[in-house]
């Protein structure tokens, strides 16, 4: 799906994203350790490169690492990097729309998302897939720099012990960051994502039989009670455009010793 574009997902839009994982052409790795690998190409129309990470999580069922994905209140606990997310409303079980707010690292900027999220079940495989939308409730945010999805999913396919996750990301960061910057950033990212997901799954179900264990309503539509999505409020705010930025998110006058300093220290973290 577009950028912008809200509607339920169809299968197409969860193939793609199959084909991402499994085809090799035009994926370079940069990033191999144990069951983690890491590889980035070229995306159409686009300055920054798509991401590509395959794993296997030997000691979790599929169904439990696709419960963690979901569960916002869980996220709480494991995503250090959320400050805050809500959930605007359901366009059917299986698609809604969020909305999400990161810390970046200094000296970048805090980014927040506006989302379309979409789920599928399979009796072999489990997606989850979001792109950027917008929504006149949600113009730009002072303090943060809008960032837009282009692409982002998780396939979970289960083996006779565990599972293995495939993960895609094609992103625009907004404002006036480097190129360079957000390419070398997201190789750092996400391996160091993947270790925090795992250990994330070996709490969960300790967690969950704590924290109202029957509620999954990603599993039981009954359970929804958010509101339906009114589509012709998906809309632009007049005074958003794409990566918009005000002075104080401004990054353009960094200088690349200290984006290079702060990349190492990521990297050594």
């Amino acid at each position: 799906m577009n950028v912008g574009e809200v509607r339920i997902a169809e299968d197409s839009d969860f193939a793609l994203l199959k084909v991402l994982l499994t085809r090799g052409d035009g994926w370079t790795q940069e990033y191999s350790s144990g069951k983690t690998q890491v590889w980035t190409r070229q995306a159409e129309n686009s300055s920054f490169r798509m991401i590509r990470l395959k794993t296997v999580f030997p000691d979790v069922p599929a169904d439990t690492l696709y419960d963690v994905l979901h569960d916002p209140v869980f996220r709480k606990t494991w995503d250090k990097h959320m400050l805050s997310s809500c959930e605007l409303g359901v366009l059917n079980p299986n698609n809604d729309l969020s909305y999400y707010a990161l810390h970046c690292p200094a000296p970048l900027k805090n980014r927040d998302f506006v989302l379309q999220r979409s789920w599928l079940q399979t009796p072999q495989e489990y997606y989850i897939i979001n792109h950027s939308v917008f929504h006149k409730d949600f113009p730009h945010k002072k303090g943060f720099v809008r960032g837009l999805s282009h692409l982002t999913g998780f396939l979970i396919t289960p083996l006779d012990k565990g599972c293995s996750l495939g993960y895609v990301a094609h992103s625009d960061p907004g404002g006036q960051l480097p190129v360079w910057v957000t390419n070398k950033l997201s190789t750092i990212l996400a391996p160091k994502m993947v270790k925090k997901l795992h250990k994330a799954c070996i709490n969960y179900n300790s967690w969950k039989n704590l924290h109202n264990p029957h509620h999954k309503p990603w599993l039981y539509p009954e359970q929804i009670s958010s509101k339906r999505i009114v589509v012709s409020d998906c809309v632009k705010p007049v005074s958003v455009t794409s990566g918009d930025s005000t002075p104080d998110e401004d990054e353009s006058t960094l200088s690349e010793n200290d984006l290079s300093a702060q990349l190492d220290m990521i990297s050594g973290e």
